[in-house]
């Protein structure tokens, strides 16, 4: 079974996350797409802490699809320095849906495969 990766990433408004994330799901690099607007982040950019307000995407894919779908993160995302961090989930989970996110990813191997 190929292991599961969720992709950790942030943007400047949820309006964008959706945007990246329908490149990404788009192009079947990740199976589905979670936006959480609202967050507060504090961060170091060129030498000085920011204050700012962004949306939390997570992209549930498999890690042989980590860098192209990284990839399509950057290419679509507004930020010079994108963040984007796969976190394994490994094996396991719910069968029939890692049949299915399996399935829904470019190259996928599961029942609704075609």
């Amino acid at each position: 079974m190929s292991e599961i990766v969720l992709l950790y990433c942030t943007a400047a408004t949820a309006a964008e996350a959706e945007r990246v994330a329908e490149a990404v799901v788009g192009q079947r690099l990740a199976a589905c797409a979670n936006i959480i607007p609202g967050m507060r982040s504090l961060y170091w950019w060129q030498g000085k802490l920011e204050r700012g307000e962004e949306a939390v995407l997570i992209l549930k894919t498999r890690a042989d699809l980590v860098a192209a779908a990284t990839a399509a993160v950057k290419a679509a995302h507004s930020y010079s320095v994108p963040c984007v961090l796969p976190l394994p989930v490994g094996t396991g989970g719910n069968a029939e849906y890692v049949d299915w996110l399996l399935a829904e990813t470019k190259g996928g191997a599961g029942p609704a495969a075609g």
